[in-house]
């Protein structure tokens, strides 16, 4: 099973920001996982939420801020004060650490509360630039997106993600063209996990922090996991490996 670091190494660093990419670049693992909003002035940066309030020192909505606002709040010292002075990142800042590696890059559009026009554009823009079409995997929660993405891109990979259980799921992909199911872990153990495996869809799972629940996702048909803590799971391969 692929392991995916979720928000770069989340648990140990200040989620979304360089150090926790730079971390997770580092490690023997498949991919990254990242969330990428659009600022007032266009610019696409690395955050969660649709606030900075829980994660910098600022308040207020990416949406409403120009880049030069976001890049003076701190994004790493609410993690501790080593990571004091952490910024904000660029979504360009956080491939280029990936652009000599092998890790898959998935970069979650966070369009599902605003709609943000021409993000996703924006977004195949800097992967195409960057030649990093072939590691790409955009997702979303906002299916709209997913279903462009899918019609005017039609060689990226896509997710879509859900955190429901969902009824005929692999009808419902095969009308957006998604690639992959992206879905909250426990729902890839349902019915629904079942005939996404049937049908051949790749099931990657969120947020997975728990070691004890591999196997049973593993044989639930699951392809890769996002986690906060992917030296955990390094560390359950190896003993695995060597049983």
């Amino acid at each position: 099973m692929k392991i995916f670091a979720h928000r770069g190494c989340s648990g140990a660093y200040p989620e979304n920001t360089l150090a926790a990419f730079r971390a997770a670049s580092e490690l023997p693992i498949e991919g990254i996982e990242l969330d990428v909003h659009l600022t007032k002035d266009g610019e696409l940066v690395v955050i969660h939420d649709e606030l900075v309030d829980r994660t910098t020192d600022g308040t207020g909505f990416v949406k409403d801020m120009t880049i030069d606002q976001l890049r003076l709040l701190d994004a790493g010292s609410w993690k501790g004060s080593r990571f004091e002075g952490e910024r904000i990142p660029f979504l360009s800042e956080v491939l280029e650490l990936f652009t000599e590696t092998q890790h898959i890059l998935n970069i979650e559009l966070k369009s599902d509360i605003f709609p943000y026009p021409g993000m996703a554009d924006k977004v195949m823009a800097l992967v195409q630039f960057m030649e990093l079409e072939e590691r790409a995997i955009l997702s979303s929660f906002d299916h709209e997106v997913v279903r462009y993405l899918s019609s005017e891109y039609p060689h990226i990979q896509t997710g879509c993600l859900t955190m429901e259980v969902m009824v005929d799921f692999p009808d419902y992909l095969k009308k957006l063209s998604a690639s992959a199911a992206h879905v909250l872990f426990p729902t890839a153990l349902r019915q629904m996990g079942q005939e996404l495996k049937a049908a051949g869809i790749p099931i990657r799972a969120f947020t997975v922090n728990d070691e004890s629940y591999a196997d049973l996702l593993a044989q639930a048909g699951v392809e890769a996991i996002f986690t906060d803590y992917p030296e955990r799971f390094i560390q359950q391969k190896s003993v695995s490996s060597l049983e």
